[in-house]
């Protein structure tokens, strides 16, 4: 019966030392998941916060190009407007060329009547 208690004694060491091996590696283990938990925990935080940032530099984009598009606008009729403004500025100086040459030929006629009179 010593023998068998022996053996019993040997076999519940061993039992007490997996066991203790088993705890150890749960812990171990749980360590690892604890560290892991609070990893994705801050990376959510992170992509929460990003998510925000593109948001914001996202509408900020949008503002930006709708008053870009509206400098363009008025670039383009601006510019349209000053072509009319040099279009009429040759036109009329066309016309007041064409009227001085009238009115500098009606003045030489007039010289030239009262020069033979």
């Amino acid at each position: 019966m010593t023998q068998q208690g022996a053996a019993l004694q040997s076999y519940n060491n061993e039992l007490v030392k997996c066991i203790e091996e088993l705890c150890t590696k749960r812990d171990e283990l749980s360590q690892q998941i604890q560290h892991e938990e609070e990893e994705k925990s801050k990376l959510q935080n992170d992509i929460r916060l990003l998510t925000e940032k593109l948001a914001r530099v996202n509408e900020s984009l949008a503002r930006k190009m709708a008053t870009r598009n509206e400098f363009e606008k008025t670039i383009v009729e601006t510019e349209a407007a000053y072509t009319k403004i040099l279009e009429s500025s040759q036109t009329l100086l066309n016309v007041l060329k064409r009227e001085a040459g009238n009115l500098s030929r009606a003045t030489d006629l007039k010289s030239s009547i009262t020069k033979e009179s």
